[in-house]
């Protein structure tokens, strides 16, 4: 797998004066804005809490595991880890990351007290009973710990995208709660209160309002495939996840339009840490899990600050397990995921495989 894209570079300039288009845009507004559009506020860049600086690491990745046997990590319907393992697994790729004592500590490296924070979790591919969803078993102690790090459950939101991906996480179901007071949303994709801003070329768009409002994110996602541009994991999961018309940014396999809506300041200012849940991979017909072949055991969760290093080695994931079985790459397949690399050359993050420090944890 090549670490450059054969496709043209977008450069920075390119996208500042895409994004200057709603600096500038004052004289403009009212020629795409409804009376409602004009009215609504502008959003900028979040800033953490006076004094507090997020611990960012580009590059860093680390990936916990627990032996070799994977029916040892699953309940015996071998589609969700066991909770205990799942918050082992957890605490020690947070701990190993940050080198605090332990899950509550570790989150209070990324996350302040008095932040609000967003959790964007991914369960698209667990709707209708399927079971590649981020599972509720990771998003459990996430929540719990930031709760006993001191944020108040007041100030802590799970969303999705629909009712149906956030029912496939489990959140909620058969006793799955969260702390008393922890919200939980979906957005529809039209839940947005911000100016329509043309992110990328003349497509408008509007983030959604669990982002725009929360001063941090943390993104929890997955390793897996997808139809339209090959790989989905941190980057996609906070883009097409976070807007009001994900439908609009697809065409040429979503790339650049993955990058630039990821490098714009109202969504990277805000996501401060990824969790990746790779207890199981989806290497083709993704994302949805409509074909059980096609989804195979990994036992493994990652934490990374950098969601460009995390994608870049999560689609090595997928690659490595499609030569395993037989299918082609994806580039000669002709979905090669070329929005990592814009993502870093818009300096979302670390794209060079020689530069990214990926420590391997087994338990």
């Amino acid at each position: 797998m090549s670490r450059k894209s054969q496709a043209s570079p977008l450069s920075r300039r390119r996208f500042l004066e895409g994004s200057a288009a709603l600096v500038g845009a004052a004289a403009g507004t009212a020629s795409f804005m409804n009376d409602a559009e004009a009215a609504a506020p502008a959003v900028g860049p979040a800033a953490p809490p006076a004094g507090f600086k997020p611990l960012s690491a580009p590059g860093k990745i680390v990936k916990v595991s627990k032996g070799n046997d994977f029916a040892s990590l699953m309940q015996p319907n071998l589609l969700w880890p066991k909770p205990e393992v799942a918050r082992q697994m957890l605490e020690k790729a947070m701990t190993t990351f940050t080198g605090a004592p332990n899950l509550a500590a570790a989150l209070g490296k990324f996350i302040h007290k008095d932040d609000r924070v967003a959790v964007k979790v991914n369960g698209i591919a667990g709707q209708n009973g399927a079971s590649m969803a981020v599972n509720f078993e990771l998003i459990q102690p996430v929540v719990e710990g930031l709760v006993a790090f001191g944020v108040p459950a007041e100030n802590i939101t799970v969303y999705e995208q629909y009712g149906s991906y956030l029912l496939g996480t489990r959140v909620g179901k058969k006793g799955n709660k969260l702390p008393e007071g922890v919200k939980t949303g979906v957005h529809s994709n039209g839940d947005a209160k911000m100016k329509a801003i043309p992110v990328f070329e003349n497509v408008k768009t509007k983030y959604v309002t669990f982002l725009t409002e929360a001063t941090a994110v943390i993104d929890m996602t997955q390793i897996k495939d997808h139809s339209i541009c090959g790989y989905t994991g941190c980057l996609k999961n906070m883009t097409h996840g976070s807007i009001i018309n994900p439908e609009k940014h697809h065409a040429h396999h979503a790339s650049p339009q993955i990058a630039v809506l990821y490098a714009h300041e109202i969504l990277q200012s805000r996501v401060r840490l990824h969790i990746t849940d790779a207890f199981k991979i989806i290497y083709d017909q993704g994302p949805l899990d409509k074909n059980p072949k096609r989804r195979v055991p990994h036992g493994a969760v990652y934490v990374s600050t950098d969601a460009v290093a995390m994608d870049t080695m999560g689609w090595q994931v997928i690659e490595r397990a499609r030569q395993e079985n037989g299918l082609k790459t994806l580039a000669k397949a002709g979905r090669e995921p070329t929005y990592i690399a814009r993502a870093a050359e818009l300096g979302v993050g670390v794209h060079d495989t020689n530069k990214i420090r990926m420590q391997e944890v087994t338990i």
